[in-house]
């Protein structure tokens, strides 16, 4: 079977590039635009395993060439950051919508088998109580999750009208090596490795489930193996903790002073709380095997 990984390059991509390599057997294509979060460097071990082909998803000509002859795409090709989302929200549309749309506009005319659209949490918006079902209402409150959202409503539509056999995944927080230093974990566990701040947004009450980035893959092979073409599965770690409790855990890890502990304004748009339910995957036999305390370990130990 031949695979093909959009952003195979990011953070995500590239730790699910390794754990199908783990199957020595695996017939694997990485396409990636190479952006400031999406970094050669971070295939250095797999390189000779793969074929690698920089380029854009935007791009028909470069995405008709990688897809040639593959039977499953797995797409993690986007641009991720809130932050960045909301000064920049021009540069999410165009990689996570038309992106996508430019993936199935050409997977529409091969035989794929399976096309496995990569999406995130956010895109239910915020939860005080309960937990979102695969069922919930999209409700994206920033650009990004916006952008996810718009992603996922295409994909569904070549999946009604065309018959593309879609599968999507709705992951919560992921952490791990490979990460790019903008995100909450790298940034805390840099920071205070540095014995600098460790800004926290708001009073740190946040709350977001958390899952090692190496049971998001596990989960995402199992939803490509055993899931049903045309549905949604939500990904969580079960691992709900405050951004101010991360921080904590963080610091203890590094015996380090909570006075480095620094609340900045908060950022617009601030979801407060994402809880994902996620018994329709664990149905099919998947289960986190990471705790996460020992995952947050051995993350700040590739981060040293």
């Amino acid at each position: 079977m031949k695979i093909l990984i959009t952003g195979g390059a990011g953070f995500i991509g590239c730790n699910f590039v390794r754990y199908l390599l783990r199957d020595p057997k695996s017939d694997i294509v990485v396409l990636d635009k190479l952006t400031y979060a999406g970094r050669l460097e971070n295939l250095r071990e797999s390189i000779d395993k793969i074929k690698f082909i920089e380029g854009d998803i935007c791009d028909e000509k470069t995405v008709t060439a990688a897809m040639d002859g593959c039977d499953v795409i797995f797409n993690f090709a986007a641009e991720t950051h809130v932050d960045r989302s909301i000064n920049d929200a021009g540069t999410f549309v165009k990689t996570n919508v038309l992106g996508t749309f430019n993936l199935l506009e050409c997977a529409k005319n091969t035989d794929m088998k399976k096309f496995i659209q990569i999406s995130t949490d956010e895109v239910y918006g915020s939860i005080d109580k309960g937990q979102f079902y695969e069922t919930s209402i999209l409700d994206p409150s920033s650009p990004y999750s916006a952008s996810k959202a718009g992603a996922e409503l295409i994909a569904r539509a070549y999946y009604k009208t065309y018959g593309l056999p879609i599968l999507i995944t709705r992951s919560s927080n992921n952490f791990g090596p490979y990460q790019y230093p903008e995100k909450l974990i790298p940034v805390l566990i840099l920071n205070a490795l540095r014995n600098k701040v460790l800004p926290i947004y708001g009073s740190g009450e946040n709350v977001r489930d958390w899952i090692y980035v190496m049971d998001h893959c596990s989960a995402i092979d199992v939803v490509s193996k055993k899931g049903m073409i045309g549905e949604v599965y939500n990904i969580g770690g079960g691992n709900e903790k405050t951004n101010l409790e991360i921080a904590r855990i963080i610091l203890e890890e590094l015996n380090k002073s909570d006075s480095l502990i620094r609340f900045i304004s908060d950022r617009p748009g601030h979801d407060f709380r994402y809880s994902l339910n996620c018994d329709k995957l664990k149905n099919l036999g998947w289960k986190p095997e990471y705790k996460l305390r020992d995952a947050l370990r051995e993350t700040i130990n590739w981060y040293s």
